[in-house]
């Protein structure tokens, strides 16, 4: 059998476990690891978030010796299955065919939640060498975007706070050591409201001000990259919502705005921007009502430096293995931007190759699976002093 079919079997039974962020229910993919690491006298510790609901499990390995903690974490919540039809097998079907593992959370990132669970083996039978200690988040709240157990887990009380956390995305050719923030808003565009075919109203409706206002935000000017950070800032409008029928004018609209930040361009920045072009809306085009910004959400940008823990044992375990491994600040945000609002340096991405992501056929190449665990576990044993 293969040294890695402890991995590959733990993988195929998240898979068979559906757990489709805000579909399914998590207790089925949780209690697979939960027997899978009690099995090898690890039992994990739960954790809940504020309504008490599961978020996530922690395994913790303490050291022998004094020292920092690290954390390695890998969600196994996934993306929804979209068009089932146009998948060529199952989402749940966790079979390997030619080498590569298929279904829902293959590369994102039920295989990495397997391997971290077998570094975890690894490590606790030589943990009076250690310095420190090393803990492993297996988390169930990613793909909502609320990152509910990485909160729960810097939120307990009984819990070490990391020095630093590898996230476990998938991709071999690159360390995400960064990311571009985000700072988002709903806005409230009003007008009067009226019929539509009434030959007294001469003023535009909501969504007529909502489209300009559109326009606006289009043609905002935003500053080029950085030197010290490679991506530019982004504004995007994502939605619009407004009108009930072909014969009423709405009364509102309302936007939805993505801005991607950077250190340059943060959420100050972003607001600024939103909020002057509204005002340069309601000047041009009045309104019985002004229009209302609301922000919703907002994460700081990172990046961490090459020689920053934990990059750098990861940079250098991907050497040492003979891998030609780059840094990359990435364009989405993820869980290390939340990490960063908390003054925690993360990596977010080193994996196997990988199809299919948040897409149809999605799977991850388990040729790929032995040296991805060996730059990790060198990783693991550089920071814990081994």
């Amino acid at each position: 059998m293969s040294p890695y079919a402890d991995v590959v079997a733990l993988a195929q039974q998240l898979i068979r476990r559906p757990s489709r962020a805000g579909i399914d229910e998590y207790g089925p993919v949780l209690a697979a690891l939960e027997d899978w690491l009690a099995g090898r006298d690890l039992p994990p510790r739960r954790l809940y978030d504020e309504r008490g609901g599961v978020v996530g499990l922690l395994v913790e390995i303490a050291g022998g010796r004094p020292g920092p903690w690290w954390a390695l974490d890998a969600c196994v919540d996934t993306a929804p299955y979209g068009d089932q039809g146009a998948w060529s097998f199952p989402p749940d079907c966790g079979e390997v065919v030619d080498g590569w593992l298929r279904g829902r959370g293959a590369a994102d990132s039920k295989l990495a939640a397997a391997m971290f669970c077998r570094i975890a083996a690894e490590l606790h039978g030589r943990s009076d060498a250690l310095r420190g200690g090393l803990a492993v988040l297996l988390d169930v709240d990613e793909h909502t975007g609320g990152f509910g157990g990485a909160r729960a887990y810097l939120a307990d009380p009984a819990a070490v706070r990391p020095a630093g956390v590898m996230i476990g995305y998938p991709g071999p050719d690159e360390v995400v050591v960064g990311g571009r923030g985000l700072w988002r808003a709903t806005i409230a565009v009003h007008a009067d409201s009226g019929h539509s075919g009434s030959r007294r109203r001469t003023t535009p409706g909501a969504v007529s001000r909502a489209a300009e206002l559109v326009r606006l935000l289009d043609a905002a000017a935003l500053p080029p990259a950085e030197a010290d950070f490679p991506l530019p800032p982004k504004l995007t409008v994502t939605s619009c919502h407004g009108g009930q029928g072909f014969s009423v004018v709405p009364d509102r609209c309302e936007l939805g705005v993505d801005i991607r930040t950077t250190p340059a361009f943060d959420a100050h920045d972003a607001e600024r921007l939103i909020r002057d072009a509204a005002a340069d809306l309601d000047t041009r085009m009045p309104a019985p009502r002004p229009t209302v910004i609301t922000p919703v959400a907002s994460w700081p940008p990172y990046r961490l430096e090459k020689d920053q823990q934990p990059a750098a044992a990861l940079l250098d375990a991907a050497a040492a293995e003979g891998l030609a491994v780059r840094a990359k600040t990435a364009g989405p945000s993820n869980i290390g931007n939340l990490l960063a609002g908390r003054g925690i340096p993360a990596t977010a991405g080193f994996g196997v190759r990988h199809e299919g992501l948040h897409g149809v056929d999605e799977r991850a190449c388990l040729a790929d699976l032995p040296a991805v665990h060996a730059v990790y576990r060198r990783a693991v044993l550089t920071l814990l002093g081994a």
